[in-house]
């Protein structure tokens, strides 16, 4: 019987990739670094064969998909942002069986879900940068999962999440989930963010003040309350993929049956105009 081992909601700021280069941005993103580094260790620790990655930078405008080949290999470049990611290699093994299997179980639960082995169909850099960190080994396998969801209702990203935790119980694998996405996520406006140093700022206060309360709710444990508003959070503070990732996330953990208080492991930090962290949720 399978189990989820870990749970964390993840950054993936492309400036961790260029933290690593030469250049004005070197060692800039280094506390998200060694907080990737970190997660990855306890993963490991935990006794995960498998990353499930909820990729909020994977856009899908009808069905859930999961990309579940059997192996990822090449070179990334972002259409989004060709400047800072270019040429980025990769190599990882994938779990066709587990993706298939979280299809399946989430089809059974009225979720339409397809899980795709397609050589063409790249991963997105929700997906390969917290990779690159965590998983620089490529010791475990990897499943991505599209969670900018475009027209998709919040109760049912709920019900992929809780098929998400029903298909792993029904396997043999020890999984690593990982929401990837920022918490607010109004970036600054293309003819300000330079006069604004807008790669080291926050582009609204309100955002600022609501993520940190949000953080804080989850620190205590208060999940019921986080969830009641977060239709709003997405909503009013522009969450990233509409926090499908996270609300995945927590339909994996148990909604607001989760009393866990999670741990922040990247102390809150802005990052062009939003809000960006890596927190763990426990699972004892």
């Amino acid at each position: 019987m399978g189990k989820i081992v870990l749970a964390a909601k993840v950054t993936h700021v492309p400036t961790m990739i260029m933290s690593e280069q030469e250049g004005p941005l070197k060692g800039a993103r280094q506390p998200a670094i060694d907080g990737h580094a970190e997660i990855g260790r306890r993963a490991r620790e935990a006794g995960a064969d498998t990353f499930v990655v909820l990729d909020t930078h994977w856009l899908v405008n009808a069905g859930y998909h999961i990309n579940a080949n059997h192996r990822f290999e090449g070179l990334f470049t972002s259409n989004e942002f060709p400047q800072f990611i270019k040429d980025l290699p990769y190599a990882y093994e994938g779990n066709a069986a587990l993706g298939d299997l979280i299809a399946e179980t989430a089809r059974a639960n009225d979720v339409y879900t397809l899980s795709h082995q397609v050589d063409s169909l790249a991963l997105e850099y929700g997906t390969l940068v917290p990779m690159r960190f965590m998983n620089g080994n490529a010791e475990l396998k990897v499943v991505s999962v599209a969670a900018m969801c475009t027209v998709h209702s919040q109760e049912k990203s709920r019900r992929l999440g809780e098929s998400i935790r029903e298909a792993i119980e029904k396997s043999d694998c020890n999984v690593a989930l990982i929401a990837s996405g920022s918490l607010s996520h109004k970036i600054w406006p293309n003819d300000i963010y330079a006069e604004n140093n807008g790669t080291f700022t926050i582009s609204s206060k309100f955002n600022e003040v609501v993520d940190r309360r949000v953080l804080e709710l989850w620190q205590n444990g208060e999940h019921e309350l986080f969830l009641q508003m977060l239709p709003d959070y997405a909503e009013y503070c522009d969450g990233e993929g509409d926090m499908h990732d996270t609300v995945m996330l927590f339909g994996a953990l148990g909604w607001d049956k989760y009393k866990g208080r999670a741990e922040v492991v990247t102390e809150y930090f802005p990052s062009s105009g939003t809000g960006q962290t890596n927190v763990v949720f426990p699972l004892d």
